[in-house]
């Protein structure tokens, strides 16, 4: 078959054959993994309207073009699969347990709180573990995730069960669906006088999605408008059919605030765990486990709250967790204890890492620091690959002259800071969502967990971006640089706000569109001649108003003749006026123009802002 020659450039077409490549790849790669020249797929791509070079990230749309013109189907591999083929180059796995039946051992349940706002989620944890969390949350909602152990006893048998609370916030979407995703079972609160709410129904849904079973917690039911009959029946609508009703979803109702029925609630737990699960893990292979929160902390260096899975971590392994690793220096427990050893199912504070890593990402325990280092760097440069794919602006030809006809579209750039990574990344994912029409684009160009930094401040110099910190402040001497280099800073301690100021930047930053508006109109019936100031009409406004200082236009036989006049004086008799109304006579001077005539008719109109949807 003759190579086909597009753009001058002859490329060899492909037999429909599948091509994988990872998320972020370079036309480089492409062409590498199809035997041609990048160069060429770079003018093949021009000729088809699109921009780009060898060796930029491109997102899956732009490969899955080329590979269409190529005859080639593309596989864009999936991030979970792009990590699985990373680790079984280091002859690792995650996500299975080693071994038989006979090395497998019963672990406690994971638990996540889920629930509308102010629904009463983190009361009631504090209620189980008489640790006060809700006092030091802004504006009463959590916006973090963080993981507890406690223990209770069921048929005088001492059990235990590990709770992750996750946030209430609609924004935090992301970081609920994640603490779905590393559960065994949900518990569902739900207040007694609200009833379900919209929140209600999302974490249900998440819940749904994830395949677990849902344990109902109706809370406030000592308030005087409690009404537990009527959240029964809401939730059955929604498929969660009480056990007195006939179903097989446990209803508790419970009062964090005065801490009734909380036993109730914990049996209901390990009953649902006992009769539904098979939580079982091998404690004794290498520990695998997830993210549930990280931070920096100034003393510590990078923080690590760690749920294990499978396996027993020990202080002194050496771990990687996502583009993160380093070896365990020290664990705590949820009271600041020092552990030794976490068992399957338990929660613990990791410090050790090099890095933040990312809420969600899995931990995993390898033989030394060096292949640890291989797997973060490899995981860190194909996130780097595929973030830069999916920033990056398509940008064609047609896109470029339009913005040379139109002048070059307003661009808000940010650098988001934040104290953990899940509120970085569900801050990221909710301005993703603002769209304030063409025009104005938002674009994170940076993102990090920790203080504002004099890095931070000369990025932001240099890319005229905006500093959003998120429970952070600046550290050194970044708020002097910034002040210095006219680099603004914004602090936030609720998201709400933080969405909706931005919202409003953006909206400022477009161009405000105009409409016209007509006032009125005024006949001329006479005209005065004068030396000094030219010719004078005598009108009379035969509709809306005629103003001073608006524009005007002179309109003859509903001809416009002359358009965006000023009127340079407007009198009433011999008073000079600001206004004049239909049905009165006035005298007027067209700036400039003196082109008048009788039965001429004078139209009065304003250009008005149209105010931002």
């Amino acid at each position: 078959m003759q190579a086909p020659t597009i753009g001058g450039v002859r490329v060899r077409k492909g037999d429909g054959e599948t091509v994988r490549l990872a998320r972020g790849s370079s036309l480089t790669d492409f062409a590498e993994k199809i035997g041609v020249d990048a160069a060429a797929l770079v003018q093949m791509l021009f000729s088809l309207g699109e921009m780009v070079t060898a060796t930029e990230s491109v997102n899956d749309e732009t490969l899955e073009l080329l590979g269409d013109e190529l005859n080639y189907v593309i596989e864009v591999v999936s991030p979970e699969d792009e990590d699985r083929e990373l680790l079984e180059s280091f002859d690792l796995e995650f996500g299975e347990d080693e071994g038989d039946e006979s090395d497998l051992a019963a672990r406690p349940p994971v638990v996540t709180v889920m629930g509308h706002v102010d629904h009463g989620k983190t009361k009631l944890l504090d209620a189980l573990r008489n640790a006060n969390v809700v006092a030091k949350e802004a504006g009463g909602i959590t916006q973090h995730i963080g993981a507890y152990q406690v223990a209770t006893q069921v048929d005088g048998e001492d059990r235990r069960i590990t709770f992750i609370d996750t946030p209430g916030h609609e924004a935090f979407t992301a970081m609920r669906a994640r603490g779905a995703q590393a559960t065994d079972i949900a518990v569902l609160v739900v207040a007694a006088d609200d009833g379900v709410m919209p929140q209600t129904v999302e974490a249900l849904n998440h819940a749904k999605a994830a395949g677990v079973p849902i344990v109902v917690a109706v809370n406030k039911i000592d308030v005087p408008a409690a009404d537990p009959t009527k959240v029964r029946g809401q939730l059955s609508e929604y498929g969660l059919v009480p056990e007195e009703y006939g179903g097989d979803t446990m209803f508790v109702d419970v009062s964090a605030k005065a801490e009734l029925n909380l036993d109730k609630l914990l049996e209901a737990i390990v009953l649902t765990a006992d009769a539904s699960l098979d939580l079982r893990a091998n404690p004794d292979q290498d520990a695998q486990g997830l993210i549930v929160e990280a931070h920096l902390d100034r003393g510590r260096g990078p923080v690590a709250t760690v749920l294990i899975q499978r396996g027993t971590l020990h202080v002194g392994d050496s771990i990687v967790a996502g583009p993160a690793y380093g070896r365990v220096r020290a664990m705590l427990d949820e009271y600041g204890e020092n552990l030794d050893v976490a068992l399957p199912s338990r929660p613990a504070m990791v410090l050790g890492l090099t890095a933040v890593p990312g809420a969600g990402q899995n931990l995993i325990v390898v033989d030394d620091d060096r292949v640890a280092r291989q797997i973060a760097e490899k995981r860190e440069s194909r996130e780097r690959a595929a973030m830069q794919a999916k920033r990056r602006v398509r940008r064609t030809l047609e896109d470029f002259m339009a913005s040379m006809e139109k002048g070059a579209s307003q661009e808000l750039n940010l650098i988001l800071k934040g104290d953990v990574s899940g509120s970085v990344e569900a801050l990221e994912d909710s301005l993703a969502k603002i769209d304030v029409g063409e025009g104005v684009n938002l674009r994170v160009i940076d993102r990090g967990v920790g203080a504002i930094t004099e890095t931070n401040v000369d990025l932001a110099a240099a890319s005229d971006a905006i500093i959003i910190g998120f429970n952070v402040r600046p550290q050194g001497k970044a708020t002097e640089m910034a002040d210095k280099e006219g680099v603004e800073i914004r602090y936030y301690s609720v998201i709400y706000q933080a969405i909706e100021e931005i919202e409003a930047a953006l909206k400022g930053l477009l161009k405000p569109e105009f409409e016209e508006v007509s006032l009125g109109q005024a006949e001329i019936r006479e005209i005065f001649r004068s030396s000094r100031i030219g010719n004078i009409a005598g009108c009379m406004v035969i509709s809306g108003t005629i103003r001073r200082n608006a524009k005007a236009r002179l309109i003859r036989d509903g001809n416009v003749v002359s358009d965006s006049l000023d009127l340079a004086s407007l009198r009433r008799e011999k008073d000079d006026v600001t206004e004049v109304r239909e049905g009165f006579e006035c005298g007027l001077v067209l700036r400039g123009y003196n082109d008048i005539k009788q039965g001429d008719v004078v139209e009065c109109f304003e250009m008005r802002e149209i105010p931002r949807a």
